[in-house]
């Protein structure tokens, strides 16, 4: 389609939208993945946690203009006191801060109480939720051990304690410099026992919080209203927050979608332009004068983000630690071309990835470089060394046992996923490497790789926290089955990243994370891939707009001016 029959059908889309807007600040939005169960302790993926980082509250949050990043008090009415060994927290809540109503309180106005965090907090430990986030906190609590083997609310640990009903104290069985970072993310929002109770197994399904907004409607896959809470008593300039009216999400996986949601008006803003279309609206690298002229914004904004593609060590084809299955793995990492990959799908807006750690994560040496070229000749000459010789009638190279060998590499059912299958095709071809692609939603992906049933996939990861131990636990060992989607266990890595979490931004540290990189490039469960530069769009009538580089969504500090919005649909009539 063109950009003059998208800008019509843009004109066409905001006619229709506009009488929907006059009446209140309606944020318009969108996701790019489904949704999962709207449980803090359980959701992992992006769609999920925008919505629960408005629907639940954290301790603490990040300072929206604070750049580099800093931490603010959120439910707590200040940041915590910290004893002099920097082992306890102690916390004072906010008094009078409510949940939103539910049948599970009998009509009562239910207040939120520092025995509602020891709680929620317990939860991440519950072996029969699988939380994904138990790793933050895991042998880091004072007497969380009790908690093995047989698990109970009713089990009482010197680690979590409320002394009385606004008072919360979390004492560590050692300093931990990151523990802060860690009660800013939504899966340690608060959550109150008598909901999970009134739903067992369904905690997910009836999300119950304190945040900024409430859920409204929730129709899954498809489109989810979230609604101002105007108890939430948190102020920013003078001025209330929330200060929207309600937000309305709609799922939007395919990339054309999301553009034309946008230039309709649909959409008040859209994140990370999608590569595939970013000529549609961006030509020599600065906004396209019709759109520009309609009032709309471009703003670059470097993510905190890592794309990578992982392999399952654990895989009967392609894992193992063994010289053959090392070589194979190597040859994969050597093939893949990233100029080609940033210019043509990323359309430049990306910088290649040199290690797991984006610029401005702590931790981050903007001098370290992959010892991993794009090769295609030396990951041609690995092969042949180590045994990948014989060539079946295709052409395709056979195992070392002369055994036919096909990779399997899942993918998203998009338009991305397509192109970027076609990269990887290419890519791997070009060595002789056959690959067939196996296409599934992300979320369905994700589920396959916990359990150990993905054999390739190429992934992202948003930072939860800026430090580069938020980057490395992919690897940890002891998080197989869980952020470990690679499966990776090695002692050498393990020792080096339980030295390192104990240590601050440091030289000692910083020589840690060097070391560490070289394992990774030695073994090659990753292929590090590129830091992406986001390419953002916003729509004249959506004020206080800006990316933060750790939360995900901003919706409690926006604004929408209705008048503006209609002088625009007037315009476009």
């Amino acid at each position: 389609m063109t950009i003059r029959r998208l800008l019509a059908a843009s004109a066409a889309a905001l006619l229709l939208a506009a009488p929907a807007w006059a009446s209140e600040k309606v944020l318009h939005t969108l996701l790019t993945t489904s949704e999962t169960g709207l449980d803090p302790a359980v959701a992992s993926d992006i769609a999920t946690l925008s919505l629960l980082e408005n629907l639940f509250d954290p301790l603490l949050r990040y300072d929206y203009d604070a750049r580099p990043v800093a931490l603010r008090a959120n439910a707590a009415a200040a940041l915590p006191e910290v004893s002099a060994d920097g082992l306890v927290y102690t916390f004072r809540l906010r008094p009078g801060m409510l949940f939103s109503t539910d049948a599970a309180f009998r009509g009562a106005r239910r207040e939120v109480t520092a025995a509602d965090y020891v709680y929620s907090l317990k939860r991440l430990y519950d072996p029969a939720l699988k939380s994904p986030w138990l790793f933050l906190f895991d042998g880091k609590l004072k007497g969380d051990g009790a908690f093995k083997g047989h698990f109970s609310q009713a089990t009482d640990i010197a680690g979590l304690q409320a002394p009385d009903r606004h008072t919360l104290r979390i004492t560590l069985a050692a300093p931990d410099k990151n523990f802060l970072f860690y009660l800013a993310t939504p899966a340690t929002g608060a959550v109150a026992r008598e909901v999970i109770e009134a739903y067992p197994g369904q905690a997910g399904n009836h999300p119950v919080g304190s945040g900024p907004f409430r859920l409204g409607e929730w129709k899954r896959s498809d489109k989810i209203v979230l609604l101002a809470n105007h108890d939430w008593g948190i102020t920013r300039q003078g001025r209330r927050l929330p200060l929207l009216d309600r937000v309305e999400a709609r799922i939007a996986e395919e990339f054309q979608g999301r553009m034309l949601g946008f230039l309709g008006g649909e959409v008040d803003y859209l994140e990370q332009v999608p590569e595939s279309l970013t000529d549609m609206v961006i030509r020599n690298g600065q906004l396209k004068p019709e759109l520009a002229a309609r009032g709309i914004a471009l703003n670059r904004f470097p993510v905190l983000q890592t794309y990578y593609m992982w392999m399952n060590m654990e895989d009967a084809l392609l894992g193992g630690y063994g010289k053959d299955k090392v070589a194979l793995r190597r040859a994969i990492a050597l093939s893949y071309d990233s100029a080609e990959d940033i210019g043509l799908l990323k359309k430049g807006f990306a910088l290649r990835a040199e290690s797991p750690l984006p610029p401005n994560v702590l931790g981050y040496d903007p001098a370290y470089r992959s010892p991993v070229p794009y090769n295609k000749a030396l990951a041609q000459a690995l092969l042949e060394r180590f045994g990948y010789r014989q060539r079946d009638p295709d052409g395709f190279r056979r195992g070392p046992d002369g055994k036919p060998l096909t990779l399997a590499m899942h993918s998203e059912a998009t338009v991305g996923g397509r192109l970027r299958d076609e990269l990887w095709r290419k890519n791997l071809n070009a060595i002789g490497l056959r690959v067939v692609f196996r296409t599934d939603k992300k979320t369905e992906i994700i589920k396959a790789s916990r359990l150990g049933k993905v054999q390739m996939f190429e992934s992202n990861w948003i930072a939860d926290f800026p430090d580069g131990d938020n980057f490395y636990q992919l690897l940890y060992g002891a998080n197989r089955g869980r952020a470990n989607y690679a499966r990776f266990n090695l002692p050498a890595y393990n020792e080096r990243y339980e030295q390192a979490r104990q240590l601050g931004d440091s030289p000692a540290r910083q020589k840690l994370y060097g070391e560490m990189n070289q394992l990774i490039h030695a073994y090659n469960p990753w292929v590090p891939l590129t830091h992406p530069l986001s390419a953002d769009l916003q729509h004249p009538w959506l004020k206080n707009y800006k990316r933060h580089p750790v939360e995900f969504t901003t919706w409690r500090y926006l604004d929408i001016d209705p008048e503006q919005r209609e002088r625009a649909s007037k315009m476009a009539r």
